[in-house]
């Protein structure tokens, strides 16, 4: 039941993406590759919320997170942007989540780690992202990062972020392969960590 609901979510996200925030020109995005991305990923992360926690308040949390994910996810495919209305309130309400002892993913006793990691890991990979220009590795990617890692705990944020550079080396691979982008075309790094983040939290035990 949540896998539907998940994918309908995915859907309206696509179509909330394309038209907010506001593009420059007014112009709003038609269906197109970028709305089945959402909705396969909606449905795959709600669909494995219930497998994953039993306990009501994770089940929320988590879920209430996913679905900001899904909706992050079709902002950056559609305009490159991770708004901070969705990443910064994340972020509190993730380390409320763990200091009140209710996330089976972090407990109590790994909290300072995963704190520190969830400070450290994203900002130096900002750090070393410098060299390569403005935008290969955005602010808003590091926002997401430290509720990753606030949520999922160090050592899956970790494996979410491996798994997430792995995935956009294989994708970019297959698109310079097929002449669909090349050295110089941009490719947002948000949508691999979601897809990363949400492996993180549903699948790594």
């Amino acid at each position: 039941m949540l896998g539907f609901v998940g994918g309908a979510w995915g859907f309206a996200a696509d179509r909330i993406a394309a038209r907010w925030p506001a593009h420059d020109d007014g112009s709003v995005r038609r269906i197109d590759w970028r709305t089945p991305v959402a909705v396969v990923t909606g449905a795959l992360a709600l669909g494995g919320l219930t497998a994953r926690f039993a306990e009501p308040v994770p089940v929320v949390v988590f879920g209430a997170y996913l679905v900001a994910l899904v909706l992050l996810l079709a902002t950056d495919l559609d305009q490159r942007l991770l708004p901070d209305v969705i990443t910064l309130p994340a972020i509190p309400v993730a380390l409320a989540f763990d200091l009140l002892g209710l996330n089976p993913l972090v407990p109590p006793g790994v909290l300072p780690v995963a704190i520190i990691v969830a400070i450290a890991v994203p900002g130096l990979i900002y750090a070393l992202s410098i060299p390569f220009g403005a935008g290969a590795f955005g602010q808003g990617d590091v926002k997401l990062l430290v509720s990753v890692g606030l949520l999922a705990g160090p050592l899956r944020m970790f494996s979410g972020v491996v798994y997430g550079a792995l995935l956009a080396g294989v994708v970019i691979g297959v698109l310079l392969a097929a002449r669909r982008i090349t050295l110089k075309s941009y490719v947002p790094f948000g949508p691999f960590l979601i897809f990363g983040a949400i492996w993180a939290i549903l699948v790594i035990g």
